[in-house]
């Protein structure tokens, strides 16, 4: 790491950035914030309105988006301005991403700072962070034609890309950390790759429910409503029936309740399995750190559903899911190289 430590320096501001940024999307959702500005400019429209008749452009502007016209038609230029700050961060927050992005990566790549693998690998993640912003505004524009919400499939594309821009960022500065090479136990890598695999499905299915608000519905655990372990509402509200599990709410709820016990199984059969072969101290904190993170998540999991996602809770579970994923990812680099 020596020769390397201001790329590692840059590399981990990305991702903590990257952290502020989930954590204020988050409130922009359960705000409901996120249709407040209506239109996008890359440039103009880094600063908010600046005067009183700005505002009320922006407010017009609003008004004829159907956010306004079928939920919010009582709101006046005080409670716009309320959901348009947290919108407005959101924006302002990923455009500072890329200034902290392009910016030094050029200084290191004209200074020769960064190897070749490295350049490659931060060439991949600015295609990242481009796509994330596309898909930012391809998801607002689902909801500015005919329905007061966005499209549930394009929040979770635009959620688990900036998971997966942030699980990048951290192993690629975990590359240059840990530059030694060691043997690899690929039973034990292999198993927490497909432990990867299902707590970003289960992250996805927890977009569903954020985009469809399933978490209003169903607010009991162990079992759903009337004590059922599947209510009938999971299969009925969709035909086909497979169409409930990823359009409909209880489906989806019912999917991310039930995934959340697999994720739980997959990394306590991480634990066990790892209890059989040598381990390092580094790798030994990586799966503490794990276990405690996902048994801390599910349990925040468990309370957000039973108090009906109040927006400290929502916010908290969305963190937690972060650093799950932060703690898979670096778990996964320790028993790769």
């Amino acid at each position: 790491m020596k020769n390397n430590k201001a790329v590692v320096y840059w590399l981990l501001t990305g991702c903590a950035l990257i952290f502020v940024m989930v954590l204020v999307g988050g409130i922009t959702r359960l705000t409901h914030s996120g249709l407040s500005i209506s239109d996008y400019k890359l440039i103009h429209g880094t600063l908010p309105p600046m005067n009183e008749q700005a505002w009320e452009e922006a407010f017009e502007l609003y008004k004829q988006y159907p956010e306004y016209q079928k939920l919010n038609s009582h709101f006046d230029l005080e409670d716009f301005k309320d959901i348009y700050f947290w919108e407005w961060l959101h924006r302002f927050i990923g455009r500072f991403i890329g200034v902290v992005f392009i910016l030094p990566f050029l200084y290191f790549l004209f200074t020769k700072k960064l190897d070749r693998p490295t350049i490659k690998k931060c060439l991949v993640l600015l295609f990242l962070g481009g796509f994330q912003g596309f898909l930012g505004w391809y998801m607002v524009k689902s909801g500015l034609v005919d329905r007061p919400d966005v499209s549930h499939f394009r929040l979770a594309a635009h959620l688990t890309t900036a998971f997966i821009t942030f699980a990048y960022s951290l192993w690629v500065a975990l590359d240059l950390i840990y530059p030694n090479k060691k043997e690899v136990n690929t039973k034990i890598r292999n198993l927490i790759r497909a432990g990867l695999a299902v707590l970003l499905l289960q992250i996805i299915w927890g977009a569903f429910v954020a985009g469809l608000d399933a978490g209003f519905i169903h607010n009991h655990w162990p079992l759903m409503n009337e004590g059922k372990l599947m209510h009938e509402t999971v299969y009925i509200e969709h035909q086909p029936v497979i169409k409930n599990f990823y359009e409909g709410k209880s489906g989806v709820q019912f999917v991310h309740r039930y995934l959340a016990y697999i994720v739980v199984g997959f990394i306590l059969w991480i634990w066990f399995s790892t209890r059989k072969v040598e381990r390092t101290p580094i790798q030994e904190n990586g799966l503490k750190t794990l276990l405690g993170l996902v048994f801390l998540q599910f349990v925040l999991g468990v309370l957000t559903l039973i108090y009906a996602v109040p927006l400290w809770l929502g916010i908290a579970h969305q963190i937690g899911a972060f650093f799950l994923l932060a703690a898979m990812t670096f778990t996964l680099h320790r028993f790769t190289k």
